[in-house]
């Protein structure tokens, strides 16, 4: 099996996988990963997770053309932006309309700049600091340029009232992240009031040093 024919059938079969557990819904959520020689493979717009078709997934060449498959998703600002400000560190980008994270994207209190309280070790070690952005409505290009303006300093974003977008070297990694943003949100608001036991500012710093992790 070619290179491209495996990681059509493998984001087919990632896509499947969350939407089988919940974690996106109808036809919300989109894909891309990258090719060995710079092509993109993307979801199609109006497409369910739950019943990609491999060989209809769109196909960009390393210009950023369409030159394949279904129309894209309406979404490709947010990935463009990550392949433009992170090129040696995105192989994949993954967009998801995910419950807890969303619900947490709008309450008060939450941390722009870090939206993600510090609850166990597995979410710094895979996401870094996570953005809170702005509310944008969908397929707007300033989604785009909201993250062009972190200047490649995160991997993680969230979009208020929207869902999170998370990057990573391959499409296995970025999946892992953005379930880890998932289930950290989702302890955030099992917790919300109860004053949970954080990580210490030192045991942090011990993982962002043990684990290379991002964190400015």
């Amino acid at each position: 099996m070619s290179e491209e024919a495996e990681l059509r059938e493998h984001i087919c079969m990632m896509a499947k996988s969350l939407y089988d557990r919940g974690l996106t819904a109808g036809s919300s959520g989109n894909i891309s990963a990258r090719l060995g020689d710079g092509r993109l493979l993307v979801t199609p717009t109006g497409s369910s997770f739950g019943r990609l078709d491999p060989a209809r997934l769109s196909l960009f060449d390393s210009e950023g053309r369409l030159i394949g498959g279904d129309k894209p998703t309406k979404e490709m600002p947010l990935h463009a932006a990550f392949y433009e400000t992170r090129p040696k560190k995105t192989g994949a980008v993954v967009h998801l309309h995910s419950s807890h994270s969303v619900a947490f994207s709008i309450l008060p209190g939450v941390d722009a700049d870090n939206m993600l309280p510090p609850l166990t070790a597995y979410s710094i070690m895979k996401l870094g600091k996570v953005k809170l952005l702005p509310y944008f409505m969908p397929g707007d290009p300033a989604m785009g340029d909201a993250i062009r303006g972190l200047a490649g300093k995160r991997s993680a974003v969230m979009l208020a009232a929207h869902g999170p977008v998370v990057s990573a070297k391959d499409l296995e990694a970025a999946v892992y992240a953005i379930e880890e943003l998932e289930e950290t949100a989702k302890l955030a608001m099992l917790t919300r009031g109860a004053n949970p036991s954080l990580l210490t500012d030192a045991q942090i710093a011990d993982l962002v040093r043990t684990y290379d992790v991002e964190w400015d």
